[in-house]
């Protein structure tokens, strides 16, 4: 069964609380009027989804095709800006504050009821390992070429993973758990709107759809490596990914992120999905290291 967005938005809300949220509270996490809502209760009453407030069984079914069902996380690379902490560890698995960069997004996995999970691994890649005490559902897929290309070659062996799966560059500091979803409507990357930036960024429509991907730009938003890609899109890119990984003059170059936003964006509708910058904090440096975590200047 077809649902809109919104339908798809108050379907995941009552599934979230068990149906304990009222038509006002509804209407201000969803970012709707309370007569939107009550319009959309309505339809999907009608449509037999939700009944008294509360998902049906087919309600439940309604919701399943987009359930996430597995997440991807690239750890691959070297971290050539945290040296010297990342000379005898991982930059993923370097600690802030106590925690482990990578547990931070594996914890809101987990909690988001995601079980299977894939690392890609390369550098120092038995370190790994030690994940598996914390985490014994892992899957670990070798990356043999990580010293010798950019991070397509992560995504590349683990391209048959990735329709209905998120994607995630393992080195991001996840404060809002919440972002983690159990199910998600469409392919989307994480962004945060802002004025400028010098970083990477995406250019979008009026409806939100990823027209460009930059490298600095104006009225724009900040990228962070966290994505999601549905069943279709996620097909696709694993054809695209092996097309320009194997045939394209200097593919194995390129970043993951330019196959799909670059050379084959009109085949693409991928959305951004806003956050904020207090939600997430890509650690690029040893200096911004000792910033963040003073243990780590003495």
């Amino acid at each position: 069964m077809n649902i809109t967005k919104k339908q798809f938005d108050i379907l995941v809300l009552l599934e979230s609380k068990s149906g304990q949220i009222s038509q006002r509270e509804m209407a201000k996490e969803a970012g709707i009027s309370v007569g939107t809502v009550n319009k959309l209760v309505a339809e999907l009453t009608d449509k037999g989804l939700i009944n008294g407030g509360a998902l049906t069984s087919k309600g439940y079914a309604a919701l399943e095709p987009y359930r996430v069902k597995r997440a991807i996380f690239m750890a691959a690379g070297f971290g050539s800006r945290m040296v010297p902490v990342t000379l005898n560890t991982p930059k993923p698995l370097v600690r802030v504050k106590g925690q482990r960069i990578i547990d931070t997004l594996i914890d809101a996995v987990i909690s988001a009821g995601i079980e299977e999970i894939y690392i890609v691994r390369g550098y120092l890649a038995d370190q790994f390992d030690q994940l598996l005490k914390k985490y014994p559902n892992i899957t670990f897929i070798e990356n043999p070429v990580y010293n010798e290309t950019n991070n397509i070659s992560s995504a590349y062996f683990a391209r048959h993973l990735i329709a209905g799966s998120y994607f995630f560059e393992a080195d991001l500091l996840l404060y809002n758990p919440k972002l983690i979803t159990k199910y998600q409507y469409s392919s989307n990357y994480l962004g945060v709107p802002t004025d400028r930036t010098d970083d990477w960024c995406f250019i979008t429509d009026h409806n939100g759809v990823i027209k460009k991907l930059a490298i600095g730009g104006t009225d724009c938003h900040h990228m962070y490596g966290i994505s999601y890609w549905n069943r279709e899109d996620g097909n696709r890119l694993a054809g695209h990914l092996n097309e320009v990984y194997n045939n394209v003059p200097g593919g194995r170059e390129k970043y993951f992120e330019e196959v799909a936003l670059g050379y084959f964006i009109n085949e693409y509708k991928i959305s951004v999905r806003e956050c904020s910058f207090s939600d997430i904090i890509e650690i690029d440096t040893f200096g911004e290291l000792k910033k963040i975590d003073p243990l780590y200047a003495m």
